[in-house]
């Protein structure tokens, strides 16, 4: 088609406007001046989803020369294709839709990686050509089109209320936005088609749907959002008030429901996976992935000095749970200097972006030109070697990120001898693996796990870029076809039985431990702190869990150094990007240990009960759907009933912390004997 025809089919966004229910789901957008007789059709091919926006013609359209037409949504899950072609069908999306193909097929704007990979059957099936589009530049395209066109598409959700938020075009960027798909995306977006993927991580939707379906047995997405509503994670979570007691929790000024581990109870619980509700376990993976996702997220905009977060993707679905613990998590880690907003139509950014390209005659469309695309950073690069040299003394070791991994994870800045402070942690640590092993494999032990692990393949239930985007992987962001796109984001099925349970093993493994040291490699980058030592019963001697760890901090590495050579900004002007990572543990890693002769010479020998404390208080703000849900009547009326029972509770804790000091002290003892021998 020419020139001029080619401008007929562009999206006319003059007096856009929501129409319909504003509190709805995906309401209607009114166009005015957007001819309607000529539908147009845009599509986003994701991990899980097909997403449509379409144009349609309505009632009252708006004068000037118009007669109006209305951008509307729908959804469809992938491996139902068929539906969606019947679909288009069915609305008449066919006859008149976009361009001419050289082969005179109709061209419709796609994007995500199904855009790729099923191509071939929109064309055998359909008759239609799909003309490819980036993602990331399609899913920003939508964010500035909503952002900066449609009144009311922005809001804020906390403490039970939302609210409108009012963005000014002329002073919406630069922003960070966090696409919450099958994985997890995060943009610095600086302007119009003017942005940068930072990171992301793959604990997202596709891990918490499929994790849903082998625990819940739900069916589809929405039916977990709904058992979540109904649960109580208290079931499943062990908070602060299971390690220190509640007259504990009172004296050192903490919170008794503050979230330590997730699925830590079901370590030392008798139960198995049919004992406990749906709902509860439905509540309890909500609340734990939407709490990390925040936290990565607070973590980097943090790093780029960032104060504006906008939430999109299609996992939002606008429940309310979802970005109340979004909104929480994210104002309690940044102390109210930051705020989550959401998109009214999040699910299909890339969609809207895809539909906006049409007519675009500038020569800037979204299409991925993989000819200019540099080359990828792989993921499975070799472990970083941050040993430090063994003349390394006492004054140069610090400052340091201490990792601690027990149950949750406890991340302390150590800067000198008897001075150190807790920085943050994560719920996500040995706890929730071993939790979430023991019911999904019936496994008694972490070193049970840890030789499960061993035998399985993890990419039998984990979703890779090359199954979303095919065998060439996503080049233009540095994604090889090999890197996981969504852990447990290929789970189908919801019989375990389906399943290998090395399988899983693998999966839980390769998940938690990428989580973990990403996350420290956020929290040590900005603290400017260049090594990171990690310890605790849950790495310590496990050569896979290091080895996983060590692959993320490598991983991290590299896409800090390709953002500093794109001049993002990206790392602490203190660190730069450059970690070096070393594992604290005694069998058969003495030599890495170099000058530290004791954990007196780390700086943290002499911990107080209440610092022993307060050093496992790991990082989610609540355990609760919202923030002021209250400890339950059942729980009142139990353990916490008499002095004499907190009494009896806190002799218990303060005898565990005793044994746990006695330990230490025995370790001293023991490596400063070994490391004495070795320099004889």
């Amino acid at each position: 088609m020419g020139e001029e025809a080619m401008g007929r089919r562009a999206v006319d966004l003059s007096g856009a406007e929501i129409r319909g229910d504003v509190e709805g789901r995906n309401p209607p957008i009114f166009l005015p001046r957007q001819p309607a007789a000529s539908p147009l059709l845009a599509l986003d091919i994701g991990g899980t989803l097909i997403k449509l926006v379409y144009t349609a013609s309505c009632e009252g359209g708006g004068g000037g020369g118009g007669d109006g037409a209305e951008l509307r949504f729908a959804k469809f899950e992938r491996r139902r294709l068929q539906e969606c072609f019947d679909f288009i069908r069915a609305k008449g999306l066919l006859g008149c839709n976009g361009t001419r193909s050289t082969n005179e097929n109709v061209l419709l704007k796609a994007t995500g990686g199904g855009a790729y990979k099923f191509a071939d059957d929109f064309r055998e099936k359909v008759g239609v050509c799909l003309d490819k589009l980036d993602e990331m530049d399609s899913v920003v395209s939508g964010a500035n089109f909503l952002l900066q066109n449609i009144p009311g598409a922005a809001f804020t959700h906390m403490n039970g209320q939302r609210n409108p938020v009012d963005v000014s075009p002329n002073n919406l960027f630069p922003y960070l936005l966090v696409n919450i798909g099958s994985g997890v995306s995060i943009l610095k977006v600086t302007g119009n088609r003017k942005f940068e993927r930072v990171t992301g991580t793959h604990i997202g939707g596709g891990t918490m749907f499929g994790l849903a379906k082998l625990l819940t047995g739900c069916k589809s997405y929405d039916e977990f959002l709904q058992l979540s509503q109904k649960g109580d994670n208290f079931v499943l979570d062990l908070i602060v008030k299971d390690i220190c007691g509640e007259l504990v929790c009172q004296k050192q000024g903490l919170s008794t429901s503050t979230l330590a581990s997730s699925f830590g109870k079901v370590i030392t619980s008798k139960k198995r996976l049919t004992d406990y509700k749906p709902e509860d376990l439905a509540s309890t993976l909500l609340s734990a992935f939407t709490y990390n996702i925040a936290q990565i997220a607070f973590l980097v905009a943090s790093l780029l000095g960032l104060r504006r977060v906008f939430f999109g993707g299609s996992y939002i679905r606008g429940h309310k749970s979802t970005m109340e613990n979004i909104s929480f998590a994210i104002d309690f880690w940044s102390q109210s200097q930051m705020q989550a907003v959401f998109l009214r139509h999040e699910g299909y950014l890339g969609a809207l972006g895809a539909l906006m390209s049409y007519g675009d005659l500038r020569g800037e469309n979204l299409t991925l030109d993989e000819s200019k695309e540099e080359e990828p950073h792989h993921e499975s690069a070799a472990p970083v070697d941050g040993t430090p040299s063994d003349e390394e003394n006492d004054n140069n070791i610090f400052p340091y990120l201490l990792v601690n991994i027990g149950s949750g994870v406890s991340m302390i800045e150590v800067i000198g001898k008897g001075k150190f402070e807790r920085i943050i942690g994560s719920h996500l640590g040995g706890g929730t693996i071993l939790g979430l092993a023991r019911l999904l494999t019936g496994c008694s032990s972490y070193e049970e796990f840890l030789e499960l692990s061993q035998r399985g393949n993890n990419l039998s239930v984990d979703l890779t870029v090359g199954d979303i985007y095919g065998e060439e992987g996503y080049p233009k962001i540095g994604l090889p076809a090999s890197t996981t796109a969504a852990s447990f984001g290929k789970v189908n099925s919801s019989k375990l039985s389906d399943y290998k349970m090395e399988d899983l093993a693998a999966a839980l493994l390769n998940s938690f431990t990428y989580n973990i040291g990403q996350i420290a490699y956020f929290v040590a980058n900005l603290s400017g702190l260049k090594r990171i030592f990690f310890r605790g019963a849950y790495v310590c001697g496990h050569e896979k869990t290091m080895d996983k760890i060590s692959r993320s901090l490598k991983y991290c590495l590299s896409t800090a150094a390709m953002m500093a050579s794109e001049g993002s900004g990206w790392g602490s002007p203190r660190s730069k990007g450059e970690v070096e990572t070393t594992f604290l543990c005694h069998e058969g890693f003495l030599g890495t240990l170099g000058a530290f002769w004791s954990y007196e010479n780390m700086g943290i020998d002499s911990l107080a009960a209440h610092e022993v404390i307060r050093e496992v208080l790991l990082g989610a703000p609540y355990t609760g759907q919202f923030p002021s849900l209250p400890v339950t009547e059942q729980q009142e009326n139990g353990e916490n009933n008499s002095l004499e029972g907190e009494v009896k509770s806190l002799r218990h804790e303060n005898a565990s912390l005793k044994a746990e000091i006695e330990r230490l002290q025995r370790e001293n003892a023991e490596l400063r004997a070994n490391l004495g021998a070795a320099t004889l």
